[in-house]
């Protein structure tokens, strides 16, 4: 084992137990599953040890082990969709719209245009959600993105299921908007 070798795993291992404990904190509050907690953090240090440390050191440590966190989030998140977002019997073009998003974005098809409208609702569903406040953003990617439901993550919570309802409402309320306005962008383009 060469000397460069050995300091770059030493500085690996080292950055390990220095973030270790706060990254598992900030997964464990956006995935319940403790087993997927622990192939989240796992992956989130792989990524790292898969970097040349010498040849291309990383400016700032936090910012890329949680950047690299949240992504493997993301992708969890996709991976374990396995419920369509419900809505209410399509009677104007609103909810029309919903129901066809919903379908592309679960939609087996692999063509070229679909997998590009599919990236592109996934790209402005993420900037929706990022602009809720936690609460709400939370209460509609439990439920609908990661499959709990309300009683669950009130007992998880501790926070009342009626309060879940509310938040998650509100969320959906914004999304609706949100995506309202891409698919009329996608119907005028």
């Amino acid at each position: 084992m060469t000397n460069d070798l050995a300091k770059e795993q030493q500085n690996v291992t080292d950055i390990f137990y220095k973030y270790r404990v706060q990254l598992k904190n900030y997964i464990a509050k956006r995935v319940f599953s403790k087993e997927d907690r622990e192939d989240i953090l796992q992956n989130v240090f792989y990524q790292l040890s898969k970097i040349d440390m010498i040849e291309k050191p990383i400016e700032q440590m936090s910012a890329w082990l949680y950047s690299v966190a949240n992504n493997q989030i993301i992708d969890r998140s996709r991976k374990h969709r396995e419920v369509d977002m419900p809505y209410v019997t399509a009677k104007d073009d609103e909810d029309t719209f919903l129901a066809e998003v919903s379908s592309l974005m679960f939609d087996k098809d692999a063509s070229p245009e679909t997998t590009y409208l599919r990236t592109l609702v996934w790209k402005e569903l993420d900037a929706a959600l990022s602009e809720l406040p936690i609460e709400q953003r939370e209460a509609f990617e439990l439920t609908e993105l990661d499959g709990f439901s309300f009683k669950e993550i009130s007992e998880a919570t501790g926070v009342s299921v009626n309060t879940l309802i509310s938040r998650k409402r509100y969320a959906v309320l914004h999304l609706r908007e949100r995506l309202g306005n891409l698919y009329k962008e996608l119907l005028e383009g």
